[in-house]
């Protein structure tokens, strides 16, 4: 079933519509929150986010007491996120949450339980993801899914593993880490990232459950905040009851996905 677009989306693509066909000039002020409520049936809230957005486009710039107006040169759009992505942007951070519920704990375990072998695995796979360096508009955001669920597999706890394997199609094709990462800062993230996996490591070799949970929550934590802030960037960003809305679709999602292993 295809999902709906955010209203604060369908607005600003409204709004931006008007702008670049001219039905709304440069330097005209834009109707104010009360009339584009009116407009699009929308609250006040889906119209900030929607402007929001329009405003870091460069599309629409403010006049301190006077309002947004459209922009006289507008900025080049140098960013800009695909419909599909802004689409999945909720439930992503609402997966990303759920994730760091299970997995800072399965860490732990992990550190506690694991074989001599497993942890060597794990430090093997690590490497491996992490010295690709590839091109961010080119690999998803949750490349390492495979190391997380190999520290979940050395937890012995079946459950956990198998429900990590449930969520992964639902969680690793959501949208490319070119949207969170330029290729200008990319070496710089990818070292980031591998000392946030090599702390969750080494605290696992040394049988440290309390420090391998401590660095899988600060890395989960991370990964967490920099999709919020695309959310932001994007202007889409969810208020509590859109938040809510979608971690209900999501766990609607959850109950009807096919087991891990099934097409």
């Amino acid at each position: 079933m295809t999902k709906r677009k955010p209203l604060s989306t369908v607005v600003a693509e409204g709004l931006s519509q008007k702008i670049r066909s001219g039905a709304l000039q440069p330097g005209a002020q834009l109707p104010t929150e009360a009339e584009l409520c009116v407009e699009y049936d929308v609250s006040r809230t889906v119209v900030r986010e929607a402007v929001a957005r329009l405003r870091s486009e460069g599309l629409v710039v403010p006049q301190q007491g006077r309002g947004m107006f459209v922009s006289e040169t507008p900025a080049a759009r140098n960013f800009s996120i695909p419909d599909e992505a802004l689409k999945t942007l909720p439930e992503t951070i609402a997966l990303l949450e759920l994730r760091l519920s299970v997995e800072v704990e399965a860490a732990g375990l992990c550190a506690e339980r694991r074989t001599d072998a497993e942890a060597a695995d794990i430090r093997a796979l690590m490497e491996q993801f992490d010295a690709r360096h590839e091109d961010p508009a080119a690999i998803e955001i949750h490349y390492d899914y495979d190391f997380h669920l190999a520290i979940a597999m050395a937890t012995r706890n079946e459950f956990i593993h198998g429900f990590l394997a449930y969520l992964r199609p639902m969680i690793v094709p959501r949208y490319q880490l070119g949207y969170v990462v330029a290729p200008s800062g990319k070496e710089a993230y990818y070292a980031r990232i591998h000392k946030e996996h090599r702390a969750i490591v080494d605290a696992i070799e040394k049988r440290d459950g309390d420090a391998a949970r401590r660095a899988m929550r600060r890395h989960l934590h991370n990964s967490l905040e920099r999709v919020r802030s695309l959310a932001a960037a994007s202007g889409i960003a969810a208020t509590d009851a859109e938040q809510k809305a979608a971690a209900a679709a999501l766990f609607t999602e959850l109950k009807h996905a096919p087991p891990a292993g099934r097409p």
